[in-house]
């Protein structure tokens, strides 16, 4: 097998190994496809999303995954702390959806609102603060992508690629079912299903720390 061959077939592996951990329903998907929808700072978010990931990913490569791995005490920190981030996330969609104020709804979303430094630290708590994405990315991917030998970094480039188009995908895309949540009761649904996400996903890290 060419040099050539190898590194294609790593790279490939990288996109849809990458595809399949990043494209999992999570708070940041959850999040990213509500800035989406509400055209609210959609192109910072989406950076921050895919920055964040391309440099969790590059230091699974180099190595920090091993790290990580020798020092469980740090998981179980960042599970609570993480876990405990996405209940009041999720107690917050959950207000949105019970009592919907003028704010939280379409064109007038509370995203578009509240400033864009507040949604980019959303978007950068919802990746960093969240165990999961460094299990993803640092310790399952860096691990995968060091098993490659040589072609580690053509696996690494595919599982970045995958972020970039899964994200832009996502953030860009909402968009086309915008016009879907002209009305209160679609805001409702929709804040309800981030808020069963949401503290979902925080009870489950907090209960496994």
């Amino acid at each position: 097998m060419s040099v050539t061959t190898t590194l294609l077939l790593a790279a490939f592996t990288g996109l849809f190994t990458g595809a399949g951990l990043i494209i999992a329903i999570g708070p940041q998907n959850v999040f990213v496809l509500r800035q989406g929808i509400s055209g609210a700072h959609v192109a910072p978010v989406i950076a921050v999303c895919i920055v964040s990931d391309i440099v969790l990913i590059t230091a699974g490569t180099v190595g920090l995954g091993t790290a990580v791995a020798a020092h469980p005490g740090i998981v179980t920190v960042a599970k609570v702390v993480g876990g405990a981030y996405l209940v009041v996330l999720g107690l917050a969609a959950a207000r949105r959806a019970w009592r919907p104020t003028e704010s939280s709804l379409t064109n007038d979303d509370a995203g578009r609102n509240r400033g864009m430094w507040a949604a980019l630290g959303t978007a950068l708590a919802l990746t960093w603060l969240n165990p999961h994405t460094y299990l993803d990315t640092v310790l399952t991917l860096g691990s995968i992508a060091n098993s490659h030998s040589d072609a580690r970094w053509a696996f690494t480039v595919g599982a970045c690629v995958a972020s970039l188009v899964w994200f832009l995908a996502l953030g860009l895309g909402a968009r086309k079912v915008a016009p879907m949540f002209a009305s209160v009761r679609a805001w409702r649904i929709l804040d309800a299903v981030i808020a069963l996400v949401m503290v979902g996903l925080g009870v489950g890290l907090v209960a496994m720390s």
